[in-house]
């Protein structure tokens, strides 16, 4: 679990708190995450710490209230997504699931696992359909400038990367060590050299919390879903 990141954009509350100890509905976003991955049978969890580390150490400890084994690398300055995830390589023993630690996942990991397995991947991608209205009208012409057609506020569908990967230990080198690295540079990296990699479309909900309008937006699914019965509060 990567949970080193500043998070300026959710700043004044990322000033005493990490990230991933950012409340949503009675606990923090990492122990969601943690609950999850439990569900699916992961016990033993690597977690990349940096800003303001010593705080998810307090709170989670070892792991055992989760019934997890938790265990924690630091890196000392921030070093991106995957510079993080390769400052925890000598605790990883073997094939692993990556995901962010400011994120509400629920998916069928077992399938997505699965799909990795078949496909004897270094590294697969979990993809989501997402949906958005532009805020703007697209307009097209024809070469000599003539308007031919306007599109009031369209809305764009695709599929994103929801931040959770299935990797084998392999990946990890093609990250540099001691440099900031994107996970799209080492993916960048990995393509280059003929890695194999793959994307699992899935169905599920995902719940980026990068922002102060995403943090309230959380809460308010929390507690939405709660009134109505759910009592896990998903995203």
């Amino acid at each position: 679990m990567l949970a080193g990141g500043l998070g300026t954009r959710l700043r004044p509350y990322t000033f005493l708190l990490p990230k991933p100890m950012l409340p949503v509905g009675p606990k923090p976003i990492m122990e969601h995450i943690l609950d999850w991955l439990k569900k699916w049978g992961v016990d033993d969890v690597v977690v990349s710490t940096g800003y303001l580390g010593k705080m998810l150490q307090e709170y989670f400890g070892s792991g055992e209230d989760w019934g997890m084994n938790i265990a924690y690398a630091t890196s000392p300055r921030p070093l991106g997504t995957a510079g993080q995830l390769k400052a925890a390589e000598s605790k990883i023993k073997g094939r692993f699931v990556c995901v962010y630690g400011d994120q509400l996942l629920d998916f069928d990991l077992k399938e997505a696992l699965e799909f990795h397995l078949r496909k004897k991947a270094t590294a697969t991608m979990v993809l989501m359909k997402y949906s958005t209205e532009l805020k703007y009208g697209f307009m097209e012409t024809d070469k000599e400038g003539r308007l031919t057609e306007w599109k009031e506020k369209p809305t764009i569908s695709g599929y994103i990367n929801v931040g959770c990967y299935i990797m084998e230990k392999s990946f990890l080198r093609f990250i540099t060590p001691g440099r900031v690295y994107e996970m799209n540079d080492a993916f960048k990296e990995a393509k280059a050299a003929g890695a194999r990699l793959y994307a699992v479309k899935v169905d599920g909900t995902f719940k980026d919390i990068g922002d102060r309008k995403s943090f309230r937006d959380a809460n308010e699914i929390y507690t939405r879903n709660f009134k109505e019965g759910d009592g896990a509060g998903r995203s």
